[in-house]
């Protein structure tokens, strides 16, 4: 089933700070921020095992349990195994991520895109979750970024296991979508090019925002819309960069993004446009994007997210991005400019 025939509007909430990135949040603020999301008329929400170790998934549950199942899309993934066996969530091996969620809960994760294992995943999830169904199941973190020299056998293990599983639960009807959900455009494009059953689209998160966009416009979105394939964008602020924080890519943020958004706040205080509102309204300008998914631990900030993607910004503001070589040429951009 496509993306836009399932998302419920194109704004939905990213569950990873929930699991506990970047600080301990306490248990009332992720809950607080997951109910002020539904009382701003946000019902699609996405989570992860991964996020916090399983932390995420079960906040995201407590939250919702409130609320009728069939007023919200729910999605999360598949990859990581949350075992009752503790460990030092410091000494976690996540690649270019690092110590990402070191606040989350200590249970040890296995890293596994076996059939066996997305089957495991998917129960343990509807468990914390609270529920009896998943709307989408998308395939995580099978790419570069993770697992360096040996991603290609990652993404093998999932093509052989995870696709097709959810293949077969797609056509059971237990679940409604599934595709990949990943920092990285190459596995996105591997999956495109296989003969093998089609996902209904993906979950990218960081490479379509304002600081980065090039590569997807050149590689992977072109051949999406040729396949009428959807995508979730995930990361639409760069981690916290474009929404007043400092981190890019999970990190201190280098000098030459912060040149960055420095030249793009000029813009904006030129014509008096809200950066979050930049951010998201050009996320979503590309056709392929259905949705996209900021993630919040204050209260507040989904208040913002929304009021930031119905902000009026003249079409000027978007020339003057292209002018200044901000954007790509290549970007399709709100108003057409």
């Amino acid at each position: 089933m496509k993306l836009d025939q399932i998302l419920p509007a194109p704004i939905g909430y990213g569950g990873a700070p929930l699991g506990n990135m970047f600080r301990a949040i306490p248990d009332d603020e992720a809950l607080a921020a997951v109910r002020t999301a539904w009382d701003n008329g946000i019902r699609y929400y996405d989570t992860a095992p991964f996020y916090g170790s399983g932390l995420s998934e079960i906040r995201v549950g407590e939250a919702l349990a409130e609320q009728p199942r069939d007023e919200y899309v729910l999605s999360t993934k598949v990859g990581r195994v949350i075992l009752d066996e503790m460990e030092d969530p410091s000494a976690r091996d996540l690649g270019e991520k690092g110590n990402l969620f070191k606040y989350g809960r200590q249970n040890k994760m296995v890293h596994e895109w076996t059939a066996e294992a997305t089957e495991r995943s998917i129960e343990d999830s509807l468990r914390r979750l609270k529920t009896d169904r998943l709307d989408i199941v998308w395939v995580h973190d099978v790419a570069q970024d993770f697992h360096g020299d040996v991603w290609l056998q990652k993404f093998e293990e999932a093509r052989t296991g995870a696709f097709r599983v959810l293949s077969r639960l797609r056509g059971e009807g237990v679940i409604r979508a599934w595709g990949l959900g990943v920092n990285r455009t190459e596995p996105i494009e591997l999956t495109l090019a296989l003969d093998e059953p089609q996902p209904d689209g993906f979950l990218l998160a960081g490479r379509y925002s304002l600081l980065d966009h090039e590569h997807a416009l050149q590689r992977l979105l072109p051949v999406a819309e040729e396949q009428g394939l959807g995508m979730v964008v995930g990361g639409p602020y760069s981690s916290g960069i474009l929404a007043g924080g400092s981190t890019f890519e999970y990190v201190p943020a280098p000098a030459e993004i912060i040149e960055r958004v420095k030249r793009i706040r000029v813009v904006c205080d030129k014509f008096g446009v809200g950066i979050k509102a930049a951010a998201l309204q050009f996320s979503l300008a590309n056709p392929v994007a259905k949705a996209v998914i900021p993630g919040a631990t204050s209260p507040g900030h989904s208040a913002e997210d929304v009021a930031a993607l119905q902000e009026d910004i003249p079409a000027e503001f978007w020339a003057a991005l292209r002018s200044a070589r901000l954007v790509s040429p290549l970007a399709p951009l709100p108003s057409g400019a």
